[in-house]
């Protein structure tokens, strides 16, 4: 008698929840060497989804148990990464993978390749032009399936900068103006300095202005008159912008396994702070062993000689914002995505090289099979990553 194959079906909230999101805590996720992250998703498993355009869940079913998960969307963004002559032509439709988790019982089963072929089933059925797909670059067992057995190329390596929060506020120079936009200021410049970035989302306007979008803000050189209204006809000659996203209302991260270094480093940090008030002053490791929230900065973009310095004030002002949330909501790091090659961004937004990544992957695969389609994707990888912006959707984290 041969071996029960698992059932691959649509998520159904009311019998699935429970069963789920004990899948996901028995799920560890990040980087194997350095640390695990566990997800709770606060009784919403499909929260990390729920506010794109479509999406779908599919479970994996054996003998009773849910041994399987994967979450996929789909939206209308940019794709090429060079200025639309006509705007409509640079659009396509893309399918995003994430959430892809098997029971640690039931892996090497192919019980991940089927929910990864059933999803691509549904982008294929709402006519998806690509898929993508994003992993850590040392997840082999990932890369081997994405890669290897479905076709996906490598596509960018963008790098995660994690900043935890302390108590103690950062420094704010007094010398940068930095204004709150409205949504729709914020769209407009958005759609005018970003709307050619490779993957920006074609409703941008419904990012903004959903309830976890927290604002947009600029800097600029104080003394300087800048119009970033609807017209933004005049701007200073260095400016930056960033958006907040509030990922703590989401789900919560918790620190499941981290190198000895790590839990000395901690614990450290908590002794000095009880017994040697003194030493405040320097950065403390927040307690990452609990569930914890965290803001997300997104639509970061700069411009000018002074454009570094701006971002970074920018960051301490979010990083501040952060600091003042309530203890339930305890958001504990702030994290941003940049290009990989965007060393401006880099050196200038503050992040702790522990708790970042310096190299995520990002892979894409075509969906319709038009051999132009194909070139265009094969070409559009072997570019290198000038292209400075990078907008990553916070739906999406």
């Amino acid at each position: 008698m041969g071996l029960k194959e698992a059932v691959i079906r649509s998520y159904n909230g009311e019998a699935d929840r429970a069963r789920v999101e004990d899948l996901e805590r028995r799920c560890e996720v990040g980087p194997t060497e350095r640390v695990y992250l566990f997800t709770d998703t606060m009784g919403d498993p499909i929260c990390r989804i729920r506010n794109s355009p479509m999406h779908k869940m599919l479970v994996a079913e054996l003998n009773n148990q849910l041994v399987g998960v994967i979450q996929g969307s789909i939206k209308l963004v940019t794709f090429h990464n060079t200025p639309p002559k006509d705007h409509e032509s640079n659009l396509a439709r893309v399918g995003y993978i994430l959430g892809l988790r098997v029971s640690p019982l039931h892996r090497r089963k192919g019980i991940g390749s089927r929910l990864v072929c059933r999803l691509q089933e549904w982008f294929v059925a709402n006519d998806v032009d690509y898929s993508y797909m994003a992993t850590e670059k040392d997840n082999e067992a990932s890369v081997r399936l994405f890669i290897e057995k479905f076709g996906y190329i490598k596509f960018r390596t963008p790098a995660i900068l994690v900043n935890p929060v302390r108590c103690r506020p950062c420094h704010v120079s007094s010398n940068i103006e930095i204004a709150k936009l409205k949504v729709e200021e914020a769209e407009f410049l958005y759609r005018k300095y970003m709307s050619s970035t490779e993957f920006f989302p074609h409703d941008i306007d419904k990012v903004l202005g959903n309830k976890l979008s927290l604002g947009t803000w600029v800097a600029y050189p104080r003394g300087e008159f800048g119009n970033f209204g609807s017209n933004g006809q005049v701007l200073p000659k260095s400016w930056a912008m960033i958006s907040v996203w509030n990922s703590g209302e989401v789900f919560k991260l918790r620190l499941g396994k981290a190198p000895f270094s790590c839990l000395l480093y901690a614990k450290s940090w908590r002794l000095m702070d009880k017994f040697l008030p003194c030493l405040k002053l320097l950065p403390s490791m927040p307690d990452f062993f609990n569930p914890f929230g965290f803001y997300f900065m997104y639509g970061v973009y700069h411009e000018g000689p002074l454009s570094g310095k701006l971002v970074r004030n920018l960051c301490h002002f979010v990083h501040n914002m952060a600091s003042t949330t309530t203890k339930n909501c305890r958001c504990k790091v702030v994290v941003t995505e940049v290009g990989g090659c965007d060393s401006v961004l880099r050196h200038h937004i503050p992040h702790w090289k522990l708790l970042s990544c310096s190299e995520d992957l990002w892979c894409i695969k075509v969906m319709k099979r038009k051999e132009a389609d194909r070139i265009s994707v094969h070409e559009l990888t072997k570019t290198q990553q000038t292209n400075k912006a990078l907008f990553v959707d916070p739906r999406e984290v």
